[in-house]
């Protein structure tokens, strides 16, 4: 069944991306003469989102604000309003909570290996599609003059192997490379994306593994007033948070992360962010509604708003 939802969505939308300026009053335009031939398409039927019907959410912290934004754009409240709905778990506990039946969509980054072992584990299935563009940033303080790594330099470091600046180019000092812990999901993109089948070292102390975006980007803006740290966060908190001042992202493989090169590939480490439900959700529900609403050049247009890279282009205002 095909839905339209009600309108209220599309003025909610137009007035979060003109900054609640008022809309124009709709111009009626004349429909085109139906060729004698051709049948009668039904309308679609009509669908509002409210509090009541509306799927329980779940994700990663980095899509917090998106999830918020998604809410109250289809309700039509402000962010404030909705902030009793979206309460994210992290993205390996929204996995589980989604194969529990306690979450009816994921707005989430990929997963690790113990998310999908315990789907399997369980019997369960999933629909999953990509809604924006994500990839993972290095990042050091601005006083450090290395300006790019080679990701097999990446690789070499967290494994252990380069352990001294000078080493890449930099200064002769050594590196202080900071971990994200296990279950999260800028540690599962780095673990698949970066390291492959090559084992992270361990960390000299627990001091070198921050189990938090902000956390690990303050770290390495103020290790000790020197500009020997490396830390790594995917994109949107880095350089769509604000929380970059202070730190210098750098160049992987000479390609500056930025919302073209991500989007065409170009930067090498890809990753995305994704709708995810449970592959028996009924069409025509809440959830699948909202999940293909997400794909839409509607949501898209939202998703490219709040500062992620959406997966489609967005529409030229």
């Amino acid at each position: 069944m095909k839905w339209k939802i009600f309108p209220v969505l599309g003025l909610s939308l137009a007035l979060l991306l003109a900054g609640c300026q008022s809309s124009p009053e709709p111009v009626d335009t004349p429909a085109p003469t139906p060729e004698a031939t051709a049948p009668a398409t039904p309308a679609p039927e009509q669908f509002r989102f409210t509090r009541e019907n509306f799927p329980r959410l779940d994700g990663s912290t980095a899509t917090v604000p998106l999830g918020q934004a998604v809410a109250a754009v289809l309700l039509g409240e402000s962010r404030e309003g909705v902030g009793d709905l979206i309460s994210f778990n992290k993205t390996s506990r929204a996995y589980y909570n989604l194969v529990d039946g306690d979450a009816d969509l994921l707005i989430v980054a990929e997963g690790g290996e113990d998310s999908y072992g315990y789907r399997d584990e369980q019997g369960k299935t999933w629909r999953m599609e990509p809604i924006a563009n994500e990839t993972l940033v290095f990042f050091v303080n601005e006083d450090n003059p290395v300006e790019s790594l080679t990701l097999d330099q990446v690789r070499k470091i967290y494994a252990g192997e380069i352990t001294n600046w000078k080493e890449v180019g930099g200064s002769d000092a050594p590196i202080q490379a900071y971990q994200r812990p296990k279950g999260g999901g800028s540690q599962a993109i780095m673990d698949k994306e970066v390291m492959g089948d090559i084992p992270m070292m361990e960390p000299v102390n627990g001091e070198y593994v921050v189990s938090s975006m902000e956390g690990i980007l303050s770290a390495v803006r103020a290790w000790d007033d020197r500009p020997e740290a490396l830390g790594y966060t995917v994109y949107y908190y880095a350089d769509d948070m604000g929380m970059a001042d202070g730190l210098k992202l750098l160049n992987i493989d000479g390609v500056a992360p930025n919302d073209d090169t991500i989007r065409s590939g170009e930067y090498p480490i890809h990753t995305a962010y994704y709708a995810v439900m449970d592959a028996q959700t009924p069409e025509g529900s809440p959830a699948a509604i909202l999940f293909d609403w997400l794909l839409s050049q509607e949501g898209q247009d939202l998703i490219a708003h709040e500062g992620y890279v959406s997966v489609r282009e967005p529409s030229k205002s």
